[in-house]
């Protein structure tokens, strides 16, 4: 695997003898699907400020004038890791800027949980990070082994999304037409992660379903959001006969939340995402002393720190959602996890990177 990425990386570098194009923009990503979230915004936003061209350099795919566009790029963003960064000489002009794509900090990742000397060499390539809070800046920079000096407290750019104008009345109402759902029911949103051990993918096995639509369907329909790994590998063990809808296919995942009511959850960062919209989250960790004992292991304290309450079986579950959620703790952790919550976080991203960029133009 790492040949891969050092050949990579020896073909990059013989482009980087040519001139950087102040105007050229690179961002990193999987597909076409994946340039969506934080690039995107990023994208939008340097759009606004002048006549930059962009160049979206696909990692899976070996292509010689992308590379060399890549290192004659100006401003490089990336949302995930790419390895041949580790083997890339980029140059002094080039500003490299790791986005992230989620927020805050939940789960343990990384070098927090794994060996850590590729990610140390790839993050000398890597001339900023940027995280939601100043509160979570040891923890990111535990987990992609980069000199706290290089991390910024910016924001979330995907996260704008939930301070735009979106007409959400219209949104359900075209949701509702999609599924034949009954516009009077609310929404609750069940979004699961993915755990290791296999046998605690199927939700099913632990939510009862008969019981839950028997006390709550009358008020809520359930959606079903599972994490792609869950989706990939284990769909097939998790359907169901009975009353919800499965949208993990479901194309924008901020617009589910938007749509939501309710979000259930377990172990997954969606909860920090949700949370900015001020609606009640219920945990449902059926497997919880699996999971603390077994799996990554979580940044705070999860018994104690969550923003909302946790239940472990299906009765607790109910009862939790027709007493009514209590959200009570949720300011005081969203604090914790966002140093600014105003829409501006893309702004704030671009205004750093062209001031940055300046500087380094002086080299």
């Amino acid at each position: 695997m790492f040949l891969k990425h050092k050949i990579f990386g020896k073909i990059f570098n013989v482009f980087t003898r040519f001139s950087i194009d102040d105007n050229l923009i690179s961002f990193i990503i999987d597909s076409n699907e994946s340039f969506s979230g934080n690039l995107e915004y990023i994208k939008n936003e340097f759009e606004k400020r002048g006549n930059f061209k962009f160049n979206f350099y696909y990692k899976d795919k070996l292509s010689v004038n992308s590379l060399k566009k890549l290192a004659t790029s100006k401003y490089i963003f990336l949302n995930d890791n790419f390895f041949p960064f580790a083997f890339m000489n980029f140059n002094k002009k080039t500003l490299v800027i790791q986005l992230w794509h989620a927020p805050g900090a939940f789960k343990k990742f990384g070098g927090s949980v794994e060996n850590a000397s590729m990610l140390k060499m790839i993050s000398q390539n890597t001339d900023y990070l940027i995280v939601t809070s100043k509160n979570i800046e040891d923890f990111y920079s535990e987990a992609f082994q980069i000199d706290k000096s290089k991390i910024r407290s910016l924001g979330l750019p995907r996260a704008d999304y939930y301070f735009e104008n979106h007409d959400v009345d219209e949104l359900k109402k075209n949701f509702y037409k999609r599924y034949n759902l009954d516009s009077n029911k609310k929404i609750i949103l069940y979004a699961p992660t993915f755990r290791e051990n296999e046998k605690f993918n199927n939700v099913f096995n632990y939510l009862d379903l008969a019981k839950f639509n028997e006390r709550l369907s009358d008020d809520y329909t359930l959606i079903l959001r599972l994490h792609p790994k869950i989706n990939k590998f284990y769909s097939s063990d998790i359907k169901i006969e009975g009353d919800y809808i499965d949208c993990s296919d479901y194309k924008n995942e901020q617009e589910l939340m938007l749509l939501a009511d309710i979000l259930i959850t377990d172990y997954s960062s969606i909860m920090i995402e949700f949370g900015l919209l001020n609606k009640p989250i219920v945990f449902f960790a059926y497997d919880l002393d699996n999971y603390l004992s077994n799996e990554r292991g979580f940044y705070l304290n999860y018994k104690n720190d969550l923003p909302g309450p946790i239940v472990h079986t299906t009765e607790e579950l109910i009862e939790c959602i027709e007493k009514g959620v209590d959200n009570s703790n949720l300011d005081s952790f969203l604090k914790t996890q966002f140093d600014e919550i105003d829409g501006n976080s893309s702004k704030r991203v671009v205004d750093f990177a062209l001031k940055e960029g300046e500087k380094n133009g002086e080299y």
